[in-house]
């Protein structure tokens, strides 16, 4: 039974492993997409460089969490307290990035539709 908690749990944080990296791709690839638009567009909108940072930021905040998840995941299984500190380092860390950079990527909204508004 033990066995088999252990490989749901491995299964788990490694699906959670494969989202991160399909969240930084498709994230990446998007903004790279759009970069080329804007850049063969030629009229350089207002706020459209800062959009492209914006979606990209989310994407960015997407993978922080599920990486987080994994972490957490990874942990749970085998906690030992060398592993369960460097989890509460990870998760600091993980959690002001994503902290800070859903705040920058919010006033940067809230920024574009004050501009488009007018």
């Amino acid at each position: 039974m033990e066995r088999l908690f252990l490989s749901l749990a491995d299964g788990a944080a490694l699906a959670l492993e494969f989202l991160v990296i399909l969240a930084v791709c498709a994230g990446a690839l998007e903004t790279v997409v759009g970069l080329g638009r804007w850049i063969l567009a030629g009229n350089r909108a207002s706020g459209s460089r800062t959009r492209l940072w914006v979606n990209f930021a989310q994407w960015l905040t997407l993978a922080l969490e599920f990486a987080l998840g994994a972490d957490i995941i990874r942990t749970a299984i085998s906690p030992s307290w060398d592993q369960l500190g460097q989890l509460a380092v990870v998760a600091v860390i993980r959690t002001g990035l994503g902290f800070f950079l859903e705040r920058d990527a919010d006033d940067l909204e809230h920024a574009l539709k004050a501009r488009e508004a007018d």
